[in-house]
């Protein structure tokens, strides 16, 4: 069912850094993104795809992990990501990608979650750090960037009390999330 693969479908910061997210994996997953739905049926979205270790560990130092977890600087060695990709706009064909760059990203995350991968969408991005290292051309804008890999961290939705909406992790490592009930969800007028 859908509503399963969503619930699976976590933003993951630590992997099994040994196991490699496979290219045909990566290539499903931008082939869901090109499948999803296109403001004015643009497709102005490109992809730039990584699972080898000497790319990821060039792309990992551009990208900050958890605005929340403020003593936390990122997954250590042995659990960073194995794959990246990295979602671009198209300049040449628009400045305005509308909501695709989200829709195209659940797209893909999904099915990566659907194999048994999960990943996180990175919107803190350091970009002229990763367009040098990278040699972006200035014609692409660096959208965000999703971090790949087998999850090895437990994430858990709760109610989200007294509208605190941090995110945290306990004493264990399990990561909290939590979130509005659906009575604050849907309203009503008139």
């Amino acid at each position: 069912m859908l509503q399963d693969l969503i619930l699976k479908n976590r933003s993951y910061r630590r992997f099994d850094q040994s196991e490699i997210v496979p290219m045909r994996l990566l290539r499903a997953m931008v082939e869901a993104a090109r499948l999803s739905a296109s403001a004015r049926n643009m497709q102005p979205l490109k992809y730039m795809l990584f699972n080898d270790s000497d790319s990821c560990s060039r792309i990992f130092p551009s990208l900050a992990w958890a605005g929340y977890l403020k003593e936390w600087t990122g997954p250590d060695d042995g659990e960073r990501p194995s794959a990246y990709i990295i979602q671009l706009g198209d300049l040449e064909l628009t400045d305005d990608w509308w909501c695709d760059d989200g829709i195209a990203a659940q797209s893909m995350l999904l099915t990566a979650v659907e194999e048994g991968f999960g990943g996180c969408i990175i919107g803190s991005v350091q970009r002229q750090r990763l367009r040098d290292t990278l040699n972006i051309p200035e014609r692409y804008k660096i959208i965000q960037v999703l971090a790949l890999g087998k999850p090895v961290e437990e994430v858990v939705i709760e109610d989200m009390v007294n509208g605190d909406i941090k995110y945290w992790r306990d004493k264990e490592g399990v990561h909290h999330v939590p979130k509005r009930n659906m009575d604050e969800l849907i309203v009503n007028f008139g």
